[in-house]
């Protein structure tokens, strides 16, 4: 222990007079999840001493992503309750049902509140309880930790920095102590020794961002032989490293070991929520623990977002608070002029309570007004809320998630509604703003073109030059593939000059190698299974890696073996044709691409001594680093890179430099410094890497081809038709972007096309200049007149009868500009005239800039669909964020509120589940308006023969129990299954969609005619009723008394508003007469037991049904109550039809499908195959938002699959849980 403390103080003062720690840079404090990155600098760890780690106090590995504990719950839970509007109002109206002025039973009152309070924190409870269970799940889950000289199995929540530990592989069972399968790294690891040769390990991130594919990590050389227990108990070293921060992709430390530093890279690092694979277990030392750990302080929740209707749904309550307000002032008003002693009978001329007192009108009148908002407080539906709720649940994840026509069979990927909130927002979407790669493309690169040494290689039609030739009005034909054309997954050339070695015989020969060379040794792919060209699989951090790489392979260069130093090449026809010799390239420097540097490259060693710097990367980057000379072959390869961009290809640039010994070993020492940098070592990794990627010699380009996804053109379409404008926003090439709009039909030749482009003479003359100030005042100039122009232009297009379509493309030089806060109203007004604008050479930051644009400038419904994690800003931007589960990861989809695999699955989630969720979610509201509104007037129309005292008509639990049970059924019934046409023609006639965009069915004057409803059944009830029984009488000579009354104009409204229901629907099934009926039946069971029980009604129902009069009132007051809405219906759907209901007289012959599988048009053309697997991807899933990791796992369907005996594929996001089913673990052997 003495040691750790020598060691604390020695490190202190070492940290004292280390200047690039004295003096931290200023940082802004960021709230990420649930932790706070700590203030700058760095903290300093001790390996395997418990002991000197104790002072520094670090954060245990328990982690907690409960909402709530145990004494937190009842207070924050009601806050949270309360910060909805209608609950604090009914909380008001309780309070005030305890005051004397009530005229109600407070308990009538406070039990509805209660009961809505208890449902939601039951819910919450529950979610809340999973979540803990889930916690306690992986806090308990085993790991073997050295203690004593052996291998220790403890629960994950009782690591501490510092701890040695072993994580077990999870393709090996045998490993003592530790979770037996799927193991995950339980904390943030510095990685030590490995089992695999040369301190290597392979890892799998596809928890913390969705990537399947394997990542290769590698342990310090000098900590290799620390494996075994005997071993790893002598290590003893000294870590420097960052405060724990959210960035998953860097890390900067240093260890401090044997009294050498040694520097630490992300490559050393082993992160919480990874798990391991291909290695049998690794050694590894712990950094980050619990909420510290990268993967929890990325653990976000999704920036919560409201639907446009439910934000229109308070305005209407507030509508409805006016209404209640206007109400009680009128019958205020009206106690305290009524209040006189002339009524001697009421005794007022003695001392009397205030609101009584004739002598102070003014108290009546304000105390009248408490005692009628108690009264009336029904107007505003206490279940409203709730009931929304449940629908949209119920939406989401039986109709939406369940839908076989959302359901992707070759990735087995069904839609995912990842929020509930916005279904009915689905309805109203008039802008979709779109990435293009992975999302209208495939994402499945093949290499299908090349340019080396000024030549063209690969032959062959892309999909867009198809689209360009439609563009022009030309006709191509198909290209016959030769004999020597390969098509495998990610090649897809044919060019017999340089395939089966014949590039030999070309000029070009020489270039030709070193081409092949760049692509086989230039990369971080890691190869999988048998070393042979037919069984090799690669894993690849992109798609376009795997491509390049098969192209070598395919080309005579097959890489088949990677070790951290070297890269084992098998090589065909270089020294003579038909010759086959393996060659080990050892790698010394390997410099990665990013977004900044838009290159990669790698520095390697031949084994004749030979050192070569391979780089590839964007065309500007390199050509930006290419030495002198060679203007020819620049100048061509520009040429063929500008005709591969119109052809729709993905282009890179290729090149090369020789490196003397003494070069490199110079710049070699200025990037190990460099790389032991704790300060801004990435910038100065860059720096150093621009010190060496420079005089480059030109090799050649490669051209990849993106196919179109399946049904994009056709689904474009149909969304144009549906009132919907699409904007492409994309990083490539203008050429390349347009032609991709032509052959997805976004553009055609009708449109007239308004281009603003930055690569016009004008600016490429001011560029040559330099002069940055100038460059931008004249961009911004031109982009000016330009907008000016096309702005004009397309007013002169509108206001002609037969004008054009409009289409605007603008590149993302221009657009920076163009969103400066002078123009951006311009840009705006051109862009709306536009049927579809495409966006290119955009930023992550410029895609979420013009969503915002669009969605807080012109105040439209916006989405944003997009597959990868630079889609991810422009996704939470806009009203709803579609993310695509395609092979860029699964960021997109974790920040997504829906989830589809295909873009043509849009038609199906907008034209049919949005249509349809609007419809019904418009109807659910407006009848919650009118039921209430029509119980409180009849209850209004009382109040003026009561001299505005307040009297109540109905009895108090006639009140309560109106929303909560007797009308509560059947409108959630409405909600679920109403449909006005079937999904088949909402797509067949996607104009239907445009009433949504419009709002048709909640706009303020569908609200005011059901108002007027409301009032005319109002007076009918109480009207008809009071005047119908003034003269009778019951069995007994009796004439009626108030409650008799009361209780037959309550009848009378459960009844004609449970009846108007069915009168709204457009589809009725068996659960309508159900629920209608079940309703209706509820109150007279009610009433029977009831007025058994209450003194005040006692009987009264017997007595009514003994007599004539209540068999006639309870048919002809519906009758009569309903007549004015049935002339109405009559004549609007006759003279002023809705869209739909044209569509409905056309197809009214046809038969509808109402039973389930119709609802939600499910068919049963489906192959054995498809059918297993869409029952596989209905088994349960795990809906918890906590889980522990950095973000949610849409499904874990092998996990459930296998408890039903099911056998199911692993998917990339298949991260069971499988501790929580397990039996309990056997107790661990020890070492």
């Amino acid at each position: 222990m003495s040691g750790g403390w020598e060691r604390l103080k020695g490190s202190r003062s070492r940290t004292t007079r280390d200047s690039s720690f004295h003096t931290p840079a200023p940082s802004r404090t960021v709230t990420l999840g649930r932790v706070q990155p700590q203030a700058p600098g760095h903290r300093t760890i001790y390996c395997n001493d418990r002991e000197a780690n104790l002072p520094v106090r670090f954060k245990g590995n328990s982690i907690s992503t409960t909402k709530y504990n145990f004494l937190t719950f009842l207070p924050k839970g009601l806050f949270e309750q309360f910060r909805r509007v209608a609950n604090c109002y009914f909380l008001l109206i309780s309070i005030l049902s305890m005051t004397p002025i009530s005229p109600v039973n407070p308990v009538t009152n406070v039990v509805p509140l209660s009961l809505v309070l208890l449902v939601s924190l039951i819910k919450e409870a529950f979610e809340d309880w999973k979540r803990f269970q889930n916690d306690m799940v992986i806090n308990n889950t085993l790991i073997d930790v050295l203690q004593n000289e052996k291998w220790v199995a403890l629960p994950w929540k009782k690591l501490q920095v510092g701890d040695i530990i072993r994580p077990p592989c999870c393709c090996y069972a045998d490993c003592v102590g530790t979770v037996k399968k799927d193991a995950f790294f339980p904390a943030d690891l510095l990685f030590l020794a490995s089992t695999n040769a040369d301190g290597v390990c392979y890892i799998e991130t596809a928890n913390l961002d969705g990537e399947t594919n394997l990542k290769i990590r590698k342990a310090l050389e000098r900590t290799w032989d620390y494996l075994t227990p005997d071993k790893a108990t002598e290590f003893k070293g000294e870590m420097q490293c960052e405060q724990p921060n959210n960035s998953l992709y860097t890390f900067t430390g240093n260890l401090i070991f044997q009294k050498q530093t040694l520097p630490l890279s992300p490559n050393q690092i082993l992160l919480r929520g990874c798990s391991l694979r291909n290695t049998e277990y690794i050694v590894g030392a712990v950094i980050f623990t619990g909420h510290e750990t990268k993967v929890m302080m990325n653990s976000m929740n999704v920036p919560s977002k409201r639907s446009t209707l439910e934000r229109k749904l308070d305005k209407l309550i507030l509508a409805l608070f006016a209404t209640l307000f206007i109400m009680c002032l009128i019958g205020a008003i009206g106690s305290g002029i009524f209040i006189n002693r002339k009524y001697y009978y009421l005794s007022l001329d003695k001392a009397v309570a205030t609101e009584f007192n004739p002598g102070n009108r003014f108290a009546v009148a304000v105390l009248t007004l408490f005692t009628l908002i108690t009264l009336y407080s029904t107007i505003i539906p206490i279940s409203l809320y709730v009931s929304i709720e449940m629908i949209k649940f119920i939406q989401s994840t039986q109709f939406i998630n369940k839908d076989l026509h959302m359901y992707h069979a070759e990735t087995n990927t069904p839609a995912l509604a990842r929020t509930s909130n916005l279904n009915e927002e689905l309805g109203q979407v008039e802008y979709i703003f779109s990435d293009k790669t992975g999302t209208l493309t495939r994402n499945l690169m093949e290499f299908f073109k090349c340019s080396i040494g000024g030549e063209v290689y690969g032959s062959g039609v892309t999909e867009t030059e198809l689209g360009g030739a439609q563009r022009n009005g030309i006709k191509v034909q198909e290209v016959r593939k030769s004999s020597t054309a390969i098509h495998e997954k990610g090649f897809n050339f044919d060019d017999h000059r340089i395939m089966r070695g014949a590039w030999r015989n070309e000029p070009n020969f020489d270039a030709c190698k070193e081409f092949f060379r760049c692509l086989a040794i230039c990369h971080t792919v890691l190869p999988e299974g048998d070393e042979s060209p037919e069984k090799i699989t690669y894993q690849a951090a992109s798609p376009d890696e795997a491509a390049l790489v098969t192209a070598a392979k395919n080309f005579g260069f097959f890489f088949y073996r990677r070790t951290p130093t070297m890269i084992h090449v098998r090589e065909s026809h270089v020294e003579k044709m038909g010759k086959i010799q393996d060659v080990a390239y050892e790698i010394l420097n390997v410099l990665e691409f990013n977004s900044t540097r838009k290159r990669q490259s790698v520095v390697c060693r031949y084994p004749n001594g030979r050192l070569v710097l391979y780089c590839k990367g964007a065309d500007t980057v390199i050509y930006e680093r290419l030495a002198g000379g060679n203007d020819d072959l620049k100048k061509v390869t520009r040429a063929h890179l500008e005709q591969f961009g119109s052809a729709g290809l993905r282009t890179l640039c290729l090149a090369y430099r020789d490196l003397s010994p003494d070069t490199y070993e110079s710049w070699n020492e200025k990037f190990i410094q460099a790389k032991s940098s704790l300060r801004d070592r990435e910038k100065k990794l860059d720096e150093v890497a621009e010190l060496v990627e420079r005089d480059l010699i030109l090799i050649g380009s490669t051209a990849i081809e993106d196919k179109l996804q399946e049904g994009v053109p056709a689904c474009i379409e149909t969304l144009f038709r549906a009132g919907i404008k699409v904007w492409v926003l994309t990083g490539d090439k203008m050429e390349t972007a347009i032609n991709i709009a032509y052959a997805c039909n976004l553009i055609n030749n009708d449109m007239k096309q308004f281009i603003i482009s930055s690569e016009t003479d004008a600016i490429r003359e001011v560029e040559d200049r330099g002069d940055q100030v100038e460059i931008a005042r004249f961009i911004k100039e031109e982009v000016k007149k330009e907008l000016k122009k096309c702005l004009e232009e397309a007013q002169h297009y509108l206001r002609t009868v037969s004008g054009p379509k409009l289409s605007l493309v603008i590149d993302g030089k221009c657009l920076m500009y163009a969103l400066d806060p002078t123009l951006r109203v311009m840009l705006l007004n051109l862009s709306l005239n536009c049927h579809s604008v495409v966006c290119c050479r955009v930023s992550p930051l410029q895609k979420a800039q013009v969503t915002s644009l669009v969605k807080k400038g012109a105040r439209k419904i916006t989405l944003s669909i997009g597959d990868g994690a630079n889609d991810v800003s422009m996704i939470q931007a806009a009203h709803i964020g579609v993310g695509i589960s395609g092979l860029e990861g699964m960021q997109a989809v974790m920040a997504s509120d829906f989830a589809i695999a295909q873009f043509r699955f849009l038609t199906d989630l907008l034209l049919v589940h949005g249509r349809w969720s609007y419809l019904r979610i418009c109807k659910v509201i407006t009848y919650f308006f009118y039921k209430n509104l029509t119980f409180t007037l009849t209850q209004f129309w009382f109040t003026f023969q009561t001299g505005f005292s307040g009297q109540r008509f109905y009895d108090d639990w006639f009140q309560s129990l109106y929303n909560v049970i007797f009308t509560a059924l059947p409108v959630i019934i409405v909600g679920l299954f109403d449909k006005d046409v079937s999904a088949s023609l909402s797509k067949k006639y996607p104009e239907l969609y445009k009433e949504g965009i419009r709002n048709v069915f909640f706009k303020w004057r569908v609200v005011i005619t059901w108002a007027w409803s409301s009032v005319y059944q109002s007076l009918v009830f109480y009207h008809f009723v009071t005047i119908s029984s003034a003269g009778g009488k019951n069995s007994s000579g009796k004439i009626f008394g108030l409650w008799d009354i009361s209780t037959m104009a309550f009848t009378c409204v459960v009844i004609t508003v449970n009846l108007r229901l069915l009168m709204m629907c457009n589809s009725i099934t068996r659960w309508h007469y159900i629920s209608v009926g079940g309703s209706i039946l509820a109150w007279f069971l009610f009433i029977f037991v009831y007025s058994i029980l209450r003194e005040n009604v006692f009987f009264v129902i017997f007595v009514l049904m003994s007599t004539i009069y209540f068999y006639l009132s309870a048919l002809l007051v519906p009758i009569v109550a309903l007549l004015g809405d049935f002339i109405y219906q009559g004549i609007q759907r006759c003279f002023f039809p809705y869209d739909y209901q044209i569509i409905q007289e056309i197809h009214r012959h046809e038969p509808d499908d109402n039973t389930r599988a119709g609802l939600l048009e499910v068919g049963s053309q489906l192959t054995p195959q498809e059918e297993r697997s869409y029952a596989i991807s209905q088994l349960p899933r795990e809906l918890s938002k906590h889980t522990g990791f950095a973000f949610d796992s849409p499904g874990y369907e092998s996990f459930f699959a296998a408890q039903l005996g099911v056998y199911a594929p692993q998917k990339a996001w298949d991260v069971a849980r499988r501790a929580s089913m397990k039996s309990k673990p056997k107790t661990p052997k020890r070492n």
